[in-house]
């Protein structure tokens, strides 16, 4: 095979693989079986199963298995209002005996148990069954928890809960490890830009962002999706490594902020870790994201100036 026909080839897969990572998100509840899968990324079932695994370091039904105990595992933190059965429910598992040994097998505790003690530990695999599990934060968005005897680290802010549009979204996704990985997030941006460029995108009305689709507390770091995007005119068409998906509207805590990048993680932790318990909101299945408003590169100071975003609903 050619190196022309080896990266139109890769950029093929990397299209199909996008579509069937968007639509096991958007569906999560819903029948996810091999077949119906397969078909989105039109590929057979026999081939599929195994490009998925290749292409995500894990099966496809440990991905969906990870992906709704972990919406489990936040909604049991911060909503109270629903069974542990609903919540199990709503999280596309098949009733409460299933959900029960699952949470159990994957987080050492019961979901009771995982709920009375209100905990989103920094590092999922830093603790197993019988031992004591730690409370804390991530420096990253994702919910937490903290007990009130524990001194929360402060970065002035000023939360507006208020309404984002839906959008169309050019994207290109990166799985693994990114906290603090400023080369990741350039050479992300780098390869959107190239692709943007030349197609016009890239007017006054285009925004620049990042999504952040796992909560960091639950998600090993290198299972953890990042998505680094632009606003696109509806109708625009994906191309290989460059997919295409609605940006959701909805409310969002909102903090404007000019950080350094090492002060990166000071707005997150006051805004979910702060702010959150007391505002009368809870999270809301969506992103958190990031909304980018100037160029460091020309900042006199080398600040980064952007919209922290966090997804949240009334309890």
């Amino acid at each position: 095979m050619t190196e022309g026909a080896s990266e139109t080839t890769r950029r093929e897969y990397a299209a199909r693989m996008n579509r069937v990572v968007d639509h096991i998100q958007a569906h999560l509840v819903e029948l996810l079986d091999l077949e119906r899968l397969a078909a989105v990324a039109c590929f057979s079932p026999f081939h599929f199963h195994r490009l998925f695994s290749a292409w995500m370091g894990e099966t496809l039904q440990a991905h969906i298995h990870r992906l709704r105990l972990e919406r489990a595992a936040k909604l049991l933190t911060f909503d109270h209002r629903k069974t542990i059965t609903e919540i199990a429910l709503d999280c596309g598992f098949s009733g409460s005996s299933a959900f029960a040994r699952a949470f159990k097998q994957a987080y050492g505790l019961s979901a009771s148990e995982w709920r009375k003690r209100k905990i989103c530990q920094t590092n999922r695999n830093a603790w197993k069954a019988g031992e004591e599990a730690p409370h804390g934060s991530s420096a990253e968005p994702g919910p937490t928890a903290r007990p009130s005897e524990i001194l929360m680290a402060r970065f002035p802010i000023d939360v507006q809960v208020r309404r984002l549009e839906s959008a169309t979204l050019a994207y290109i996704r990166h799985i693994g490890s990114y906290k603090g990985d400023a080369a990741l997030f350039r050479r992300l941006f780098d390869q959107l830009f190239a692709w943007a460029g030349p197609r016009g995108l890239m007017g006054p009305e285009a925004r620049y962002l990042s999504l952040f689709q796992d909560n960091p507390n639950l998600t090993p770091a290198a299972k953890q999706r990042l998505e680094v995007a632009l606003t696109v005119p509806p109708g625009t068409a994906p191309d290989g490594l460059i997919g295409i998906k609605p940006l959701e509207g909805g409310l969002y805590a909102i903090a404007r902020v000019r950080v350094l990048l090492h002060e990166y993680a000071g707005p997150w932790e006051t805004l979910v870790g702060d702010w959150l318990p007391g505002s009368g909101y809870q999270p809301d299945g969506r992103p958190a994201l990031e909304i980018y408003l100037n160029n460091p590169d020309t900042d006199l100071e080398g600040r980064f100036e952007l919209e922290i975003c966090f997804p949240v609903r009334p309890l």
